[in-house]
């Protein structure tokens, strides 16, 4: 387990911004205002939506088209991709060759396109990284640090547990899409695991829709990564709790030989409004009992989290750091293990007898 660098670049590259959907105006954008970077402009297929992206965050020039962005961008400008990953294939074949390219999660809809996107970036000589920016998470960094420390012992036992009402409406392109709550959701907890725990040796999956919400193909999962007899690693999602916020929980949790890390993620209860972040951890001391100790946390996982990403993908560039974290190669892991899960699904387990 490294811990992440998320540093600020020597050399601010400029952005060229492709997409103005939800999540850019919610968090690419004011994470990047916040970091200092420059938006250099702002491409979507929906001229007026980038205009009025363009305007709130004060940026220059909005293309027509992406060819016309790669025109006007500077040689050392870096993409951000940021539309369905249905896309990515046909928009990297419109971008030059060994430039610095961040793609929105997933990598793809499925392993198969997920391979064909990391090759035609290895053929087309791009430093290209995913952004899997709940690592870089403010509660996630703090965690990481205190494990690295080895202040809870060994770190045997890890758990996702989400239980929210997601208003799935935002994002109207998942309504076509025949993978959802894992693909595009749980990713980022099963990415988040192997960034602690490595690769798993295999998942066992299930993923289901909800009676209330037929469009989606799926809004509902239940995940364990296969770590060997001493490691727990589970993730457990349900997007369909429309009962309150009194039991709805979104929170990481951390279990080792000496101690403990809870993190809640507020901002996916009563999304997109959410409620504040807690962070807690308890060390066991001899002879006296288990306390819990919180502690505030400066910043939440949107938008802060998303500086992460493009800042290691510049820091990579001016070759500050010697490992890309989210590079297209390690990302390409957690979709191995994403179609592993959709594959153990589909299976149906192992069939009980009751003979």
């Amino acid at each position: 387990m490294s811990l992440l660098c998320a540093d600020a670049p020597r050399t601010r590259r400029p952005i060229v911004m492709i997409g103005a959907g939800g999540i850019v105006r919610d968090a690419h954008l004011p994470a990047y205002r916040k970091a200092g970077f420059e938006i250099a402009s702002v491409f979507d297929k929906d001229l007026s939506r980038a205009k009025a992206t363009a305007e709130t965050f004060g940026i220059p020039c909005t293309p027509r088209s992406i060819d016309e962005a790669v025109s006007k961008a500077t040689p050392e400008a870096v993409f951000d991709i940021a539309t369905p990953a249905s896309a990515y294939l046909e928009i990297l074949q419109h971008l030059p060759n060994e430039r610095g390219v961040l793609l929105q999660k997933p990598l793809g809809e499925n392993l198969t396109e997920a391979r064909t996107i990391r090759d035609l970036c290895h053929a087309r000589r791009m430093t290209a990284a995913v952004n899997f920016q709940l690592r870089y998470a403010p509660a996630i960094r703090v965690a990481r640090k205190i494990i690295a420390e080895g202040k809870i012992g060994q770190l045997h036992d890890m758990e996702v547990r989400v239980t929210v009402f997601t208003p799935w409406h935002l994002w109207a392109f998942l309504e076509s899409t025949p993978r959802v709550e894992i693909l595009y959701h749980s990713v980022h907890y099963v990415d988040l695991i192997r960034s602690f725990l490595g690769d798993p040796r295999s998942v066992y999956a299930k993923t289901m829709k909800h009676p209330k919400m037929h469009k989606l193909a799926s809004t509902r999962s239940n995940l364990i990564l296969n770590y060997g007899d001493m490691v727990r690693a589970n993730v457990t999602a349900n997007h369909g709790h429309e009962f309150g916020l009194h039991h709805q929980e979104s929170y990481v949790k951390w279990e080792g030989t000496e101690g403990a890390i809870k993190a809640r993620l507020g901002l996916l209860m009563d999304y997109p409004e959410g409620v504040p972040d807690q962070f807690e951890y308890c060390i066991l001391s001899p002879g006296k009992k288990p306390e819990w100790t919180a502690i505030q946390i400066e910043g939440t996982w949107y938008p802060d989290a998303f500086i992460g990403p493009m800042s290691d993908l510049m820091c990579f560039l001016d070759g500050d750091i010697k490992t890309l974290p989210t590079a297209v190669e390690d990302a390409y892991r957690t979709m191995a293990v994403v179609e592993a899960a959709y594959e153990s699904s589909a299976s149906e387990g192992t069939a009980v007898s009751y003979a």
